[in-house]
């Protein structure tokens, strides 16, 4: 599966049933996360208003991303919940040896998008493994993306992901040899 997943950026002129996402999401929510937080949190929208909105204000305009938002019947928000990943209440931090609580990676804050990354590749491959293809954006304007959907406080927007079923067959890239992207020390 992570050998034929690929970025899908045309799709079928339809919603994805409600009971088929429930599937990929009941995958996607085992998503290893910091110390079990489970911080993700999906906002997965088909209304064409919402849709149209992300299009026109949250992805900076940037033409490729217009261009499929614009054609998308289906878009995931996925989000993460602030100041879980990476830090340790004072309690546990202490019975620990690692101080006083709060961050406790010397990635600080930095680690809550590190764990967004982990359950952004589940989701996609969870919603291969489905049939539905998807295209993770990264220019995005998260404050807008946030407005648009109404995200709950305490929560950051980390990735727009457009899915639904393939309406193409993407190539695959070239990819670096395992000699190139390995050291064995």
């Amino acid at each position: 599966m992570l050998k034929e997943r690929r970025s899908v950026r045309k799709y079928k002129d339809e919603i994805v049933p409600k009971e088929v996402m429930d599937k990929v999401m009941d995958s996607a929510r085992y998503a290893p996360s910091w110390g079990n937080t489970q911080v993700a949190r999906y906002t997965l929208v088909t209304d064409p208003d919402i849709i149209k909105a992300l299009a026109e204000r949250c992805v900076k305009k940037f033409v490729y991303n217009v261009k499929v938002l614009e054609n998308a019947k289906n878009v995931a928000v996925l989000s993460y919940v602030q100041g879980k990943s990476g830090a340790f209440e004072a309690d546990k931090a202490k019975a620990m040896g690692l101080g006083n609580g709060g961050y406790v990676t010397d990635k600080g804050s930095d680690w809550e998008i590190f764990d967004a990354g982990i359950a952004c590749q589940t989701f996609c491959l969870a919603a291969h493994e489905q049939g539905v293809g998807t295209c993770v954006m990264g220019v995005i304007d998260s404050d807008n993306i946030a407005e648009a959907i109404a995200l709950p406080n305490g929560e950051t927007v980390a990735a727009l992901i457009p899915y639904g079923y393939p309406a193409e067959e993407p190539k695959p890239t070239p990819r670096l040899s395992v000699e190139q992207i390995t050291r064995y020390i």
